[in-house]
Parts: C-alpha cells; sequence; structure tokens
C-alpha cells in the first residue's frame, strides 16, 4: 500500500465531498430534507462541521483505498463508477438501517439519500482518481 497516495487521496477527497455535500445538502436540497423530515428536532441549530468534514474523511480514506487497491489504470471514469458504486452501497446501508431504527425519514426520503451520496462520491471518486493519476507511484507499493 503506497501510503502517501492513500494521504493524498484522503485530503482531496475528504475536501471534495465535503464542499459536494455542502452544495446538495446544505444548499440544493434543504427544503425537500425539511418537507420529508418527521422529526425535525432531531436535527441540530448549528451543524458540528469538525464532526462532518471528520467523517467525510474517512469516506474519503475509504473511497481512496478501494481506487488504489484495484489493478489497471485509474482513470476519472473509472473513479467516479467506482465511487458511485461505493457510496451507494455506504449509503443505502446506513440510510436502511436508520429508517429501521428511526421513525425520521420516510421511505422516499431513504431512497434518494442513497442516491444523493452516490452522486457525490461519484464526484468524490473522480476527483480522487483525477489527482492519483498524477501522483507517480512509489517503487515498494
Amino acid at each position: 500500500m503506497d501510503m502517501k497516495r492513500l494521504a493524498i487521496g484522503t485530503i482531496v477527497g475528504g475536501v471534495t465531498l465535503y464542499a459536494v455535500g455542502y452544495v446538495m445538502f446544505d444548499i440544493a436540497t434543504v427544503d425537500y430534507y425539511a418537507a420529508n423530515n418527521a422529526a425535525a428536532s432531531i436535527s441540530r441549530d448549528v451543524n458540528l462541521q469538525w464532526s462532518i468534514g471528520l467523517g467525510y474523511l474517512y469516506l474519503a480514506a475509504l473511497l481512496t483505498f478501494v481506487l488504489v487497491s484495484r489493478a489497471g489504470v485509474l482513470t476519472i471514469g473509472t473513479g467516479a463508477a467506482i465511487g458511485a458504486v461505493v457510496g451507494f452501497l455506504v449509503w443505502a446501508g446506513v440510510d436502511f438501517i436508520r429508517y429501521g431504527y428511526e421513525d425520521r425519514w420516510n421511505l422516499t426520503l431513504t431512497i434518494i439519500d442513497s442516491l444523493l451520496g452516490a452522486v457525490q462520491t461519484g464526484i468524490g471518486g473522480a476527483v480522487i482518481a483525477a489527482v492519483l493519476a498524477r501522483v507517480p507511484k512509489s517503487a515498494m507499493a
């Protein structure tokens, strides 16, 4: 495992996921989420940005690990496709578990959130792949 590539991908991916997540969830779809949220009191008045950023770093580390572990040439297209699949699987798993435990979202929003997560991580995967394509693999990797 090339730790330099993993670190670079994690940082670039974390920043990308954070920025895309802000645009998607805090600007573009905030009203849709509010309209479909059965328990409005569960949300914080002010988001904990450090926690959101840390969460995106963890997700970017997973995505980077998957991308650098695969054989073959890493392209923007493969990064986007792998990112979308990983994102969908992660968010669908989390969302459906939460749907089973919480009376927060309706089923439609559970599915929509998983699909939006796939778009977000697809973009993140594409950016990670674009950056890692420019970072040479170490001789020891």
